[in-house]
């Protein structure tokens, strides 16, 4: 596939994950207004993360990374039996395999959410609440495991509109609980447990037959001896931590805010939510469109495709992900009174979460780099390089976390939450740092000429952006106070649009065409 091929593929991918973001904060919104930051949504927080968390091992995260450049292998060779016993066997054993757990988190959720809120009180509210829709929310897992196996193989085949439209899926699913359930419950957010077990459900409905109008949907077989089975499994065991590393600093994150108040959980969980918006709409668009094209690069031993297509995902990922953080570094407060200060969700709360995406603004560009860096090791088949600096960064998130959370409580600030996220994005700086650095050094990478120039566009362009989103906050004032959502919604998507433009204007006044995102 030509770059103008890859930028066509992210351009398909980002739209359809566009629609999922906006049906994410619509989601959001109602549950911020519905809800509130009390402790059961606290506890909502902690017991869709953990499957999460899994979610991002056995579905698109350390699976998918293994699963794909196997299957890309198998396509170049063009044998098509190989290819659909491959599928029948790598099916039933993740299968297999996300039932057993799925089976025992039910059992042991009592345990597991005692875990994970540590420092909460022995009788606390909260541990019993998350235990209960651990046992709603672990069903999850399994169902998005067989979808996003489902994602990959589609993807593999280049289909890459269908598998990004399933998560509008899941958060339709949310929404519909949330407005259908609710008033059945003694505890309302209950709701929002039982909506994410029919999110897994609707999105596997939606895509597994998809896979039988190619012909390519598995018959399952479980047998973890198959010589496929045990490569993917071989592949998969060291990316467990380095594909997921993201999701354990959040699980970190989650265990210290159990000290703090119970409202931290879920102003963490809002302004990751914020965070995840470019996240998910360029750096998981252009890390997926780039995997299989750099495992047949790979594949077929053209060293400079793959360092060319790397490059150009880099460059990419620096034009969008320098502007996205000083965006919602400076937006943080507005975007949180326009999409979440309503009904049950206090003006405290926009500050609280305000101050967290501030503080997380700081690590995205290296979260977006990651979600690039890190296909560029799978598609070699190389697992074990991203799981050391994996390693490495969730020792030094625990130890961020603790230092920042312990001195921030110690000096009486009344945000200390605001450490458990710098500390995140801090980790995120050093991941996406010492992944750089093994490309590097393992000669994978060669970065091509005009980066500096490139720098310099970016910083023109970026300080145009900021230049007009600060005058135009200086002018507003007070963005609560601006009234009825729709006049909060309107500005909002006012000053985006002028930044946008200005940072539009100034690349182009710096010499930035739209030939250049095709080309190296």
């Amino acid at each position: 596939m030509s770059r103008g091929g890859l930028l066509r593929s992210t351009a398909v991918f980002s739209a359809m994950t566009f629609l999922s973001r906006i049906a994410g904060l619509a989601r959001d919104l109602l549950q911020a207004s519905l809800f509130g930051t009390g402790a059961a949504v606290s506890a909502f927080v902690v017991a869709y993360r953990i499957p999460n968390y899994l979610r991002r091992i056995f579905a698109e995260g350390s699976f998918s990374s293994a699963f794909v450049p196997v299957l890309s292998e198998l396509h170049q060779r063009g044998d098509r039996e190989a290819l659909q016993d491959f599928l029948d066997h790598i099916a039933g054993a993740l299968l297999a395999t996300v039932a057993v757990i799925t089976g025992l988190g039910m059992l042991f959720a009592p345990w597991i959410a005692r875990l994970f809120l540590l420092f909460a009180g022995k009788d606390s509210e909260q541990v019993a609440l998350t235990a209960d829709m651990l046992r709603i929310t672990f069903p999850y897992l399994a169902f998005i495991s067989m979808t996003a196996l489902a994602g990959a193989i589609l993807n593999s085949v280049r289909r890459f509109g269908l598998p990004a439209f399933t998560p509008v899926l899941h958060n339709l699913a949310v929404i519909a609980a949330m407005l259908g359930l609710a008033r059945y419950f003694e505890v309302p957010e209950y709701a929002l447990a039982w909506g994410v077990f029919l999110a897994g459900l609707a999105q596997w409905a939606l895509l597994w037959p998809a896979l039988g109008r190619l012909g390519l949907r598995p018959r399952l077989k479980v047998n973890f001896r198959h010589e496929g089975v045990r490569r993917v499994f071989g592949l998969m065991l060291p990316t467990i931590f380095s594909s997921s590393v993201s999701q354990l600093n959040l699980l970190v994150g989650t265990m210290f805010a159990s000290m703090l108040v119970s409202n931290a959980q879920a102003w963490l969980y809002y302004s990751d939510r914020l965070v995840e918006f470019p996240l998910g709409l360029f750096g998981v668009a252009i890390g997926t469109v780039i995997l299989p094209h750099l495992s047949r690069r790979h594949a077929a031993t053209d060293a400079a495709g793959y360092s060319h297509a790397l490059d150009w995902g880099l460059r990419l990922v620096a034009l969008v992900s320098i502007p996205a953080a000083l965006g919602l570094a400076l937006m943080a407060e507005p975007l949180c009174a326009t999409l979440f200060q309503y009904g049950e969700f206090t003006a405290d709360d926009t500050r609280m979460v305000a101050i967290a995406v501030v503080a997380m603004s700081v690590g995205v560009p290296a979260f977006m780099l990651s979600k690039v860096l890190l296909p560029a090791f799978y598609a070699r088949q190389d697992t074990r390089t991203p799981m050391r600096a994996a390693v490495i960064t969730v020792f030094a998130n625990i130890l961020l976390t603790a230092a920042l959370v312990l001195a921030l409580r110690a000096a009486g600030v009344v945000a200390p939450h605001g450490g458990i996220a710098l500390a995140t994005a801090l980790a995120g700086v050093l991941n996406a740092a010492l992944l750089w650095r093994y490309l590097i050094r393992q000669g994978a990478y060669r970065a091509e000429k005009g980066w500096l120039r490139l720098f310099g566009q970016i910083l023109l362009g970026s300080l145009l952006m900021v230049a007009a989103v600060a005058y135009a906050r200086l002018q507003l004032g007070d963005w609560a106070g601006l009234g009825a959502w729709y006049l909060r919604l309107g500005w909002l998507l006012l000053v985006v649009g002028a930044g946008a433009l200005a940072y539009g204007l100034g690349l182009l006044i710096a010499g930035v065409r739209p030939r250049h995102l095709r080309e190296a």
